[in-house]
């Protein structure tokens, strides 16, 4: 170009709405490792809230160094290390925008990665949390949902139902409205998050177990309820003093018609329906591994898919 006499433009003086289009395409990896240190102007291109609606941790691929690889270890140190530095520097480019934060799902969390996201995104929505969260602690719930004061939703899987997690919540997130569970939900945990979350509007228990008498208690309990999920759900019906109990999937009459009163009660054809026809109940744990994460990924309620 210089040969030619034409000016000469260097990186460091391109148009920034086209530098923000074009890091838009990017993948987080990308951003956060290369094209933000290249020149000031890309990286103040790179802090452009266009790009930071949406931190999805979900896409880095589990055949890089960047999360755990398969099979899906519950806890790894490096892996630790590693999510740290990318939250820390993906939510320092954010500058605060960040509003919905997706964790990948077969990576462990603890306390440090939580109250770092929690300190970087004051301005959270929504959050989808991976399924190692076990490690969090009493404390760093605590801290770390108390600066999300303005979340409004939350996707969590669980092998056990995340009572502290909803505790958290009513104190201190009081416009929470939409919740995705992925644990066997019973009683047990009906009535106290029927008192943490009373202004509840959408549920979807998504391909879970699901208490017959515990759905019928948050029909009763949840008077703002607008929407239910209970797409693929297992239902189970205990004997009187639990010394039995019944597996089924047809769902309750009674449920069925207090349902009635909700803008939208979502189902599914148990006999003809595809998901239900693959489930794996008879399958190695890697399959239920991949089914559990799809169910977690996707949902019928179109704002709690991701």
């Amino acid at each position: 170009m210089r040969n030619q006499g034409s000016s000469d433009r260097s990186w460091n003086n391109m148009d920034y709405n086209i530098l923000v289009k074009i890091f838009m395409t990017l993948n987080l990896m990308d951003i956060i490792s290369s094209v933000s240190l290249v020149c000031s102007s890309w990286r103040s291109a790179c802090c452009d809230p266009a790009l930071w609606k949406k931190l999805d941790l979900s896409t880095l691929s589990p055949d890089t160094n960047d999360v755990l690889p398969k099979p899906y270890t519950l806890s790894n140190d490096e892996s630790g290390k590693i999510l740290t530095k990318i939250l820390k520097s993906a939510l320092n480019l954010s500058r605060g925008n960040v509003t919905c934060l997706v964790f990948n799902y077969f990576i462990s969390i603890n306390d440090e990665h939580l109250v770092c996201a929690s300190e970087r995104s004051p301005n959270l929505k929504r959050l989808i949390l991976p399924l190692n969260w076990h490690q969090l602690t009493e404390s760093g719930i605590q801290q770390s949902f108390k600066m999300w004061e303005g979340l409004e939703s939350l996707t969590v899987p669980s092998v056990i139902a995340p009572f502290k997690i909803m505790e958290a919540i009513g104190l201190y997130c009081k416009s929470f409205s939409e919740l995705k569970l992925q644990c066997f939900f019973n009683l047990n945990f009906a009535v106290p998050l029927t008192k943490n979350v009373p202004k509840l509007k959408v549920l979807s228990l998504r391909g879970t177990m699901v208490h017959n008498q515990a759905m019928i208690y948050v029909l009763d309990n949840f008077e703002h309820l607008e929407v239910l999920n209970m797409c693929h759900c297992q239902m189970k019906e205990v004997y009187q003093y639990e010394v039995g109990f019944t597996l089924y999937r047809e769902i309750d009459l009674p449920i069925i018609e207090k349902s009635s009163r909700l803008k939208k009660f979502l189902t599914c054809q148990r006999d003809t329906c595809n998901m239900c026809k693959r489930r794996p109940y008879n399958e190695r744990v890697l399959d239920w591994t991949e089914f559990e994460q799809r169910s977690w990924r996707e949902d019928e309620v179109s704002s709690l898919a991701h």
